[in-house]
């Protein structure tokens, strides 16, 4: 039997603090609430992080053992150590598994992965949002219907600058008008990433089920299944090399 999907959830755990209407929603953290979800699934095991810990509760040790990471931030990207961001980005390189929810869209990591602005419109109105499973025989949408809605959620609008994805999981479409790649997977290195939009922290979406459902489906899309070290190691031959008079010099000197 393999393992189970050694999970970390990782959240600002600002707002929560800082905003009574959140409080009364998510009264143990965004983070906690994620991953209580998480925790329900036998094949998980689950621990949360957050900003004001130190290293963001991210650090090698974790990490090394981590095989997907769950991102949620929004009013603190600037403060997330770049030392930090570039040890999540290795990880996900070697291997790791990261899914990136509503917010995150902003957030350092997921812009150094995906090299582009990862800007869009948004509104926090009075929107219902309906997103359609455009990719119904993907695991990640196992479960999910034709389409599922979000009676009042924060809008979010293209253009999405994000690369194009290599897999179309979701599009949302808002009361106002507006329509939105809202479910993306990218392929990094050895590493899945998917994002998955909805979650803003004045509205309950991390308390409904379809939502649950997705991100767990994510999480286990992304499990890292492999890691290769990020290192360029000298190679010894698997045959026979012909004659190199030359190959004393270069062994001794470096050169290659």
């Amino acid at each position: 039997m393999s393992h189970p999907i050694n999970v970390v959830v990782w959240g600002e755990f600002r707002h929560e603090k800082k905003n009574p209407k959140v409080a009364a929603i998510y009264p143990d953290g965004m983070h906690e609430t994620i991953a209580a979800f998480l925790r329900r699934e036998a094949d998980m095991e689950v621990s949360t992080a957050w900003l004001d810990q130190a290293e963001h509760g991210l650090t090698i040790e974790r990490l090394a053992k981590t095989d997907v990471l769950v991102w949620w931030g929004h009013m603190a990207h600037g403060e997330v150590q770049d030392e930090i961001v570039q040890r999540v980005k290795t990880r996900v390189l070697e291997g790791m598994g990261l899914v990136v929810l509503h917010s995150g869209h902003y957030a350092k990591i997921f812009k150094a992965l995906l090299g582009t602005t990862c800007s869009l419109k948004w509104r926090e109105s009075t929107d219902k949002e309906r997103l359609w499973n455009v990719n119904p025989s993907h695991p990640i949408t196992s479960g999910i219907g034709e389409y599922f809605e979000i009676p009042a959620e924060e809008m979010y609008g293209e253009p999405f600058g994000i690369p194009a994805p290599d897999e179309l999981i979701f599009i949302s479409w808002f009361t106002g008008g507006e329509v939105f790649r809202s479910g993306a997977t990218w392929q990094r290195g050895n590493g899945r990433i998917f994002y998955f939009r909805p979650g803003h922290e004045t509205y309950p979406a991390y308390h409904q089920a379809e939502v649950q459902r997705v991100i767990t489906n994510g999480v286990r899309w992304a499990r890292a299944t492999v890691r290769i070290p990020d290192d360029c190691p000298n190679s010894p031959a698997l045959e026979p090399l012909p004659s190199d008079p030359e190959a004393a010099d270069r062994s001794v000197t470096g050169h290659r």
